[in-house]
């Protein structure tokens, strides 16, 4: 395979069938857009969207080990994880940069699975791999062995019960059961990344295919649509969900991204970071770093990543993530500011927009929080 070929995930044909707008996404060719964009947006805040989300890296853990060996390699305390349940976690490099954000499920007492986003999944895997001598504990590329598809809107719970008998109502937020759907043996997660309910369904890739069919058949009623990853952007946005080459990178610790919340140092054990985290999580307590914060126009510009904050004709931080909100009707971004600027409702801050300092409100995240 040359280095310019992109990968395509079992459901390709599909997307093409339906006329969808492909773009290279970290060497994948996936949809970004099958009609409007802001249609699909608001179909998975009214109703529902069908997500192909097939680049994902699944990298399975197993061994006698693998909860000792993961609570070494990533942040988080993963040897609590309950089985059949999942959590959000990091792995960061030794001096507590931010490698990928990740969920992991623990699948049974001694596996685990851990999805990487797809523009790091070989960084995560080639860390994990390394960080695994001296443990019982294999890792595993499973990449190749799943396709995802993800159900997300206040619909997606009734359009899945039509094809499950597994018990959705007793599935609670970041956990998954083995179940089959319309027939296809999956893994329900009740996981996403909009904000609002829905399920992630990990299957064979050669199932990929029927369950995508067999799921809009069943929402032909409810109002589902299949959506790209254009409004994948926009929901995670408004829903205040950092993404990783954004709101999170390398030259961040998570207590910099504002998540040392997901750092345990209270757990058995040294893991990978942890001393840098110690000093970050100090620093942070002394001398506050920039804070993420929403921005909302006052205007129609829309600001891009990359973009200067300012106030007062200076630079006081840098816009993340940027686009128009179709819940809001306004554009937003997320942005790193300096702490003396953060607080919610402060006056006088802009975004430099190619020269022009555009008004923009700065908020608290969410910007969008779905009613229970």
């Amino acid at each position: 395979m040359s280095s310019t070929e992109l990968r395509h995930t079992a459901l390709d044909a599909v997307h093409r069938s339906l006329g969808a707008t492909m773009t290279d996404f970290a060497g994948w060719d996936m949809p970004l857009r099958y009609g409007s964009e802001r249609d699909e947006h608001l179909a998975v805040r009214t109703k529902a969207g069908l997500f192909d989300l097939s680049h994902m890296g699944e990298i399975t853990v197993t061994g006698s080990e693998a909860a000792a060996f993961l609570n070494t390699a990533l942040v988080g305390n993963i040897a609590s994880i309950g089985v059949g349940r999942a959590r959000y976690t990091m792995i960061v490099r030794a001096d507590g940069g931010i490698l990928d954000d990740l969920i992991v499920y623990r699948l049974a007492e001694t596996e685990y699975m851990v999805v990487a986003n797809a523009s790091n999944a070989q960084v995560v895997l080639d860390a994990l791999a390394e960080r695994s001598g001296g443990f019982d504990a294999e890792v595993r590329d499973d990449r190749d062995a799943y396709a995802l598809l993800a159900v997300q809107g206040p619909a997606s719970p009734g359009i899945l019960k039509s094809l499950t008998d597994a018990d959705l109502d007793g599935l609670k937020y970041y956990a998954g059961l083995p179940g089959t759907v319309a027939g296809v043996p999956a893994l329900i997660a009740r996981t996403g990344y909009t904000g609002e309910d829905g399920f992630e369904l990990f299957v064979k890739p050669e199932h990929a295919v029927e369950l995508w069919q067999a799921l809009t058949k069943a929402g032909e009623g409810a109002g589902l649509v299949p959506c790209g990853l254009s409004c994948r952007d926009t929901l995670r946005l408004e829903a205040g969900m950092p993404l990783y080459g954004h709101e999170l990178t390398t030259s961040l610790t998570p207590f910099d991204a504002g998540l040392g919340r997901v750092v345990k140092f209270d757990k058995e054990g040294d893991f990978v970071g942890r001393a840098a985290l110690t000093e970050a999580a100090e620093r942070a307590a002394q001398n506050p770093p920039r804070v993420l914060v929403g921005l909302i126009a006052e205007g129609r510009r829309v600001p891009r990543a990359g973009y200067p904050v300012v106030a007062d004709g200076k630079v006081i931080g840098e816009v993340t993530s940027g686009a128009p909100s179709p819940t809001l009707g306004k554009p937003i971004a997320m942005a790193y500011v300096d702490a003396a600027h953060a607080a919610p409702g402060t006056e006088g801050v802009g975004v430099d927009i190619r020269g022009t300092h555009e008004p923009y409100q700065v908020v608290a995240l969410p910007f969008y929080k779905r009613q229970k």
